[in-house]
């Protein structure tokens, strides 16, 4: 490789990483945990349920309850399991019929629970999971503004990702075995950042790609709207299968009664290990009352694998089908395998745990590169200057990377202590524990002290979420095993684990001078 070549690579590299530092690390900080969004919000409502994605609800009693709450009559109403827990979505569309109360016209979201049928809000519902989730998209930052930052967070992370690769092409293999503790500083973090980036480069690059393509489609779909399909969005949702066929409200009462039980199950029983994912009524109660029932194989027997069947509920007559071992779509393969491999959900725990070490794994690659920018620019032919505002950018960087390790760890002890935590006193917790943190590092001016206080305290508070959960509702983690309560049981040995290897790191660092 040329030297021109090498320095526009080099450069490209280092100024995409230090700018997007901060906010990648907190993208895959929150997205590591966010592997493991269900057991987190199973753990802090003392709940474990089946490890399934197929909804178990009988069908009958809860929409008879729902019909005496909210009025069904003339409603579509979809139903889906957006996480493994004890609770369902649920989405009313307003009554077609014009006679009705203003009040049914009024569209709802709300999660039913699957075994005493209580409604919860959204805001009523929010979890530290919730939370964790979407701050790794920083949902948290008014829409689109942080949705699009993550996305172009992703699309410089790409870069950043095919630039160092071009780096070290020529010696991709013997920099992969090199590593060199007993080295100057510089070279200890160059060694750590090119081996470690190398182990997680297929999994950083997957996640750049989807995360880029998950946050910010709508910049690339918009053109295609407006050349393609003239500005008509609902044309191109159709052709892409996101809505379904609509029909036609009657406005008469359906006379005969029906059993929603059975038509899922009839469904069910058409292929071997299908699970019920999503089930869609429309005109709830009217002649023209249709139902579909969707869902999908086990990743296990097929990867891509979705099926449906729709009812006309009046005689019970099967409209319309598809087979989801005989008609997958290249559609169906392009829309699912995105979701799959950026949730990892297709290959249980073992997945999600190595997918879990890769993205902290990441985190240490991000912040090796932001030591190896400091360590180049501290040299003593620098102007001082300089070098101090250096040292200050990174101890901002530090501190507000470093401190969500305690913060997140405090966050589990106060979500179940003082369960359940509103939303906003949940924020309060998080980012006011966050920024208190962070400003406290920043003034104490040490990036070693940052680092150990961080690995320390977080180990502390680790070890103490299992005898938290152990004291405050008696689900002991060795209890929880025997009880088959897994998820609980889960989250708990996670943070022993977690907090027994950072704490025996935080006493194997060597302490460096700070740099002032």
């Amino acid at each position: 490789m040329n030297n021109r070549h090498y320095n526009i690579y080099f450069h490209t590299h280092t100024v995409s990483g230090i700018v997007i530092s901060v906010a990648l690390f907190v993208i895959f900080f929150a997205g590591s945990f966010s592997f493991f969004r269900d057991e987190i919000v199973n753990w802090e409502r003392s709940e474990s349920t089946a490890i399934t994605k197929e909804i178990q609800l009988d069908y009958n009693k809860a929409l008879k309850h729902l019909d005496e709450k909210y009025v069904l009559h003339g409603r579509n109403i979809t139903i889906s399991k957006p996480s493994i827990e004890e609770r369902v979505g649920v989405y009313m569309e307003g009554t077609k019929d014009t006679l009705a109360p203003a009040k049914q016209k009024e569209g709802q979201y709300f999660y039913l629970n699957t075994k005493n049928f209580k409604t919860s809000t959204y805001e009523e519902s929010y979890s530290l999971a919730e939370l964790l989730y979407r701050l790794h998209f920083f949902a948290q930052i008014p829409y689109p503004v942080g949705y699009y930052l993550s996305g172009f967070v992703a699309l410089f992370f790409l870069f950043a990702i095919v630039t160092g690769v071009l780096l070290h092409w020529n010696k991709i293999v013997s920099n992969f075995y090199i590593f060199r503790p007993k080295e100057k500083l510089k070279t200890l973090w160059t060694d750590a950042h090119t081996a470690l980036g190398m182990i997680g480069l297929p999994f950083q690059f997957v996640y750049a790609v989807t995360g880029a393509f998950f946050m910010i489609k709508l910049l690339i779909v918009a053109p295609a709207v407006m050349a393609l399909y003239k500005g008509d969005q609902d044309k191109l949702y159709k052709e892409l299968e996101y809505t379904d066929a609509d029909y036609k409200f009657e406005n008469k009462k359906l006379a005969n009664p029906f059993n929603i039980n059975e038509l899922v199950s009839k469904t069910k029983k058409n292929w071997s290990d299908f699970e019920i994912t999503r089930v869609i009524i429309q005109n709830y109660g009217d002649v023209n009352m249709h139902l579909l029932v969707e869902g999908e194989l086990l990743s296990n027997k097929k990867f891509t694998g979705i099926g449906k069947v729709v009812y006309r509920i009046a005689d019970g007559k099967e409209i319309a089908k598809k087979d989801p071992v005989a008609q997958t779509t290249y559609l169906d393969v392009v829309k699912n395998v995105l979701y799959k491999i950026h949730f990892a959900d297709y290959g249980g725990y073992a997945l999600r745990i190595v997918s879990f070490i890769l993205g902290i794994i990441t985190c240490f690659v991000i912040i090796s590169g932001v030591m190896i920018w400091l360590t180049a620019r501290q040299k003593n032919n620098m102007p001082e200057k300089k070098r101090r505002f250096n040292a200050a950018v990174v101890r901002i960087y530090l501190a507000i990377c470093l401190s969500m390790y305690p913060i997140t760890a405090l966050a589990f002890i106060g979500s179940k202590i003082f369960y359940p935590l509103s939303k906003s006193n949940l924020f309060a917790l998080y980012f006011g524990g966050w920024l208190v943190l962070a400003i406290f590092f920043v003034i104490k001016k040490n990036d070693s002290f940052t680092n150990k206080f961080c690995l320390i305290s977080g180990s502390i508070l680790g070890f103490l979420i299992p005898v938290t959960n152990g004291i405050v509702t008696g689900d002991w983690f060795w209890n929880s095993f025997m009880q088959n309560k897994i998820q609980i049981f889960f989250i708990d040995v996670f943070w022993i684990t977690l907090a027994s290897i950072s704490l025996y790191t935080a006493y194997h660092l060597k302490p460096k001078k700070a740099v002032s």
